[in-house]
């Protein structure tokens, strides 16, 4: 089974900068203690600071469902600070975990949703 890797990008709004690396870390330490079965969870800036990716490795379907009903309330408080311009996903999702992807990125901008997957390699 290989594990599920998510990345979404988005705008950084003008002047949201600072409180949004705030929101940053304070949705880091949300996820960290209510979603422990998460493998990895990091939030990234760009070297100018206008752009954020969000880059989570799940070890399968289940536990990014169940981060996407976790946090749903917290990730809406991003919603006035970014302009989430694609979501992408890397393995294979349950239509549930589909469905939130769509909602999320309407959410959060007029960002697309991309699931490719696998089809070779190995994890270890």
């Amino acid at each position: 089974m290989h594990p599920i890797v998510y990345i979404d990008t988005s705008s950084i709004r003008d002047g949201k900068l600072e409180e949004l690396k705030v929101a940053m870390k304070g949705l880091a330490a949300f996820v960290e203690a209510n979603v422990p079965q998460l493998m990895s969870y990091g939030f990234f800036l760009d070297e100018t600071q206008t752009q954020m990716t969000v880059v989570a490795v799940h070890p399968n379907s289940e536990s990014l469902e169940f981060h996407m009903d976790v946090g749903s309330g917290e990730f809406r408080k991003f919603a006035h600070l970014i302009d989430l311009s694609k979501i992408e996903v890397y393995g294979r999702v349950s239509e549930g975990v589909l469905e939130r992807l769509h909602q999320k990125a309407r959410m959060l901008g007029r960002g697309t949703v991309a699931v490719y997957e696998f089809y070779a390699g190995f994890a270890r």
